[in-house]
């Protein structure tokens, strides 16, 4: 099993914003062989610096369909407006990605 998750960082304000995009987006995700699920989770809001953290959470069968996603024409197509959100971002994505060594 393999986990891939994106980290952003919202500027306060444009959260809303944010989770509507995510909401209504085609991600073709369950077309996608060895996709399992998928989670958008918001975390803690730094006041200090301005921004809420979110993070985008895929769980895949597989490290190698999880890289047959990122190289389909379903993650070019998710992702094709992905740069209408810049503004609401501070930073760009920080990606992480794991393969699980023991779970239930």
């Amino acid at each position: 099993m393999y986990i891939a998750m994106n980290r952003f960082k919202v500027q306060t304000g444009s959260e809303e914003t944010f989770e509507d995009i995510w909401k209504n987006r085609d991600s073709k995700l369950g077309e996608m062989q060895g996709f399992r699920q998928f989670h958008l989770l918001r975390g803690p809001v730094n006041e200090a610096e301005g921004y809420t953290l979110y993070a985008s959470h895929t769980i895949w069968a597989s490290y190698e369909d999880f890289v047959a996603w990122t190289k389909s024409e379903n993650f070019r197509a998710a992702h094709r407006n992905a740069g209408s959100t810049k503004a609401a971002y501070i930073g760009p994505p920080a990606f992480e990605g794991f393969s699980v060594v023991e779970g239930a």
